[in-house]
């Protein structure tokens, strides 16, 4: 992307996209520009996801694997 956007600003813009897209009063051109910025911001925040989820298992794992504890 162009300008760095926080997951939170991307996921933001991605709302606007589609509800701008469901309410079907874009010309075709300009609902293709539309989607394809989606799919951009939808990749952009995926990989966002991705590495959080990443990051947490890390962070649970550490550096000798998962252990499980007993609920009490």
């Amino acid at each position: 992307m162009a300008e760095e956007l926080s997951f939170e600003e991307a996921l933001k813009k991605l709302e606007e996209q589609v509800q701008v897209l469901s309410d079907g009063k874009l010309s075709l051109q300009e609902a293709l520009e539309n989607f394809e910025e989606g799919i951009k911001l939808f990749k952009f925040c995926n990989e966002k996801l991705k590495e959080a989820e990443q990051k947490v298992t890390e962070l649970v794992e550490g550096d000798k694997g998962l252990e499980e504890k007993e609920m009490e």
